[in-house]
Formats: structure tokens, sequence, C-alpha cells
């Protein structure tokens, strides 16, 4: 059986942070013909769910949290891996004395802070005046994708996520200021029961050290009855790298990081030429020379 695991953002989702209605039907195409589409991201499940629901598709297996969940076709969490309490509160203290905005993701909301858009519209002011000819119009598109998330429960600090008592999967930190995010990273790369890695420009994320889209995906090889051989990963970005060396083929947008095209088995077109669906094109095409 063969098994194709696509990446969300910069990979099935265009720039509008769609799912094209080429991609949804060549998605709908393969499971007719017998491939298992999953989705893995670093989204949180519920968001994931209302994307998938406008382009009117089902029946998927989804990997989220970078991996820290696995939800079944049916929507059971089938397995979850959540970062330990105790870290959690150390980063979310840290982050919090650092000024960053942060979210953190739990099984039914994305908790975060109710100042933290504030800091984001100080950092993008910061940015602007240290840098006449910044691209403004990019900044507040880059805020705007992370608020367009579904599921945020604003909280009035990192006191009131940790006393919900709920397993807590992902922690976000977002940054405009390089030297800032940096310095972030610096800090967590040290910490290291917990996996460090980064989905998109102006973030970090961090995970239980077991919890991975490669590890993940193993997870739903296994309880399909299916090979590894036969598996393809397509990704953009650092939070993929996993994923494209655990999977038997891995595939890197055209639109991906220099890096992971370099540590790729292959390349595809950009996601805003659909191509997650060329992909799955040429699998069903060679499954059909086949028989």
């Amino acid at each position: 059986m063969k098994m194709i695991f696509t990446d969300l953002d910069g990979t099935l989702l265009n720039s509008s942070s769609e799912i094209s209605t080429i991609n949804a039907e060549a998605i709908k195409k393969a499971q007719t013909h017998g491939v298992e589409v999953v989705v893995a991201t670093g989204r949180a499940y519920f968001d994931v769910q209302e994307i998938l629901k406008k382009a009117e598709l089902s029946n998927l297996w989804v990997i989220a949290a970078n991996g820290a969940t696995i939800h079944d076709p049916n929507g059971q969490l089938r397995h979850s891996v959540p970062i330990d309490a105790h870290h959690v509160k150390e980063a979310l203290q840290w982050l919090d004395a650092n000024e960053f905005y942060y979210e953190v993701f739990a099984e039914h909301a994305i908790y975060t802070p109710n100042s933290g858009r504030e800091l984001l519209a100080i950092e993008i002011d910061r940015v602007k005046s240290a840098n006449k000819n910044v691209d403004e119009e990019r900044l507040h598109h880059a805020a705007a994708k992370q608020y367009s998330q579904t599921g945020f429960a604003f909280v009035a600090s990192y006191e009131d996520i940790l006393n919900t008592n709920a397993e807590l999967y992902n922690v976000l930190a977002f940054s405009f200021d390089d030297e800032k995010r940096k310095k972030g990273w610096d800090h967590f790369s040290k910490q290291h029961d917990m996996t460090l890695v980064s989905s998109a420009d102006h973030n970090f994320e961090l995970e239980h050290k077991d919890a991975s889209k490669g590890n993940a995906l193993t997870y739903v090889v296994k309880e399909l009855g299916g090979s590894l051989h036969d598996t393809i990963a397509i990704g953009d970005s650092f939070n993929d790298v996993s994923m494209l060396q655990t999977a038997g083929k891995g595939i890197a947008m055209a639109n991906a990081h220099a890096e992971i095209k370099a540590l790729a088995d292959d390349v595809t077109l950009t996601n805003d030429e659909n191509g997650v669906a060329s992909v799955i094109d040429k699998v069903l095409e060679t499954q059909l020379k086949a028989h």
C-alpha cells in the first residue's frame, strides 16, 4: 500500500493558506485508488480539521503538533506525546520573561496570552524604525497568518495555562526580531529534554523529545500494516526533516528552503503550482503501469 505524507503550510496549502481544488481532487483520487494520504503538520488537530472541511476532504489520518498527536480518520486520538509539565513551565517562564509571543497547543485549544498580539505589533514598529526598507506588508501578512488559526483561548498569564492541567503538546514562540529569536533558539537548543524545530521564518517550536513527524510517520505506517519503503513524504521546512528522512522517498517543494531541497530525494512544483497533486499524479500513473 502506497502512503503519502504531506505537510500543510508551504506544501499542501497555497500562499492563501488554502488547499486548492486541484490538490483536493488529487487526494480524493488517490483515496479511490487505495493510496493513503496523511496530513503531517505543526498545526493543532482541530485547526487542521477546519482546513480539511473547507476543501471537502475526509477520511484522512492527521499527524499534528509536529508529531505530538496522531488522529485517525474517525477523529480519535490514537497516539500522543505531551510535554512534561515542568518542562512547559520552565519554557513559558523564560518566554514570558523575555517578552515573546507564544502559543501552547492542547487537545481542544491553542492557549496564548492576552498581551501577545500587542507584543508583535510593537515588534513590527521597532523593525520598521530600524529598517526603513522593510516590507511591512509581509510582516503584517505573517502575523495575520499566525492569528488565522482556529481554536485560540486567551489567558492572562502562562500560569493560567498550567492551571488547566490539560496535556500540552507544542509550545510555539514567534518573533520578528531576529536577534531575539536567535537568543531563544540558542537557549532552548541546550534543553535536551525537548525537540526544537522551526516551521517558518519567524518561529521556533518545542515538543517532547520523542515527538517528531518522522516518529509519527513510522507509527501510522505500523498501524496500517504498511512498509516504510512504500512511503513518500512531502515538505518544505525544517520541521519536515525527520519525516523526509524517515520515508522511503522524501520530496521537497520547489519553494522549500535550499537545505531541505538538498537532503530530499526529489523536488516537486511549488505550493502555488499544486506540487502535492503533481506527486500524487505520478504515484498513480506508476501504479497504473504496474497493473
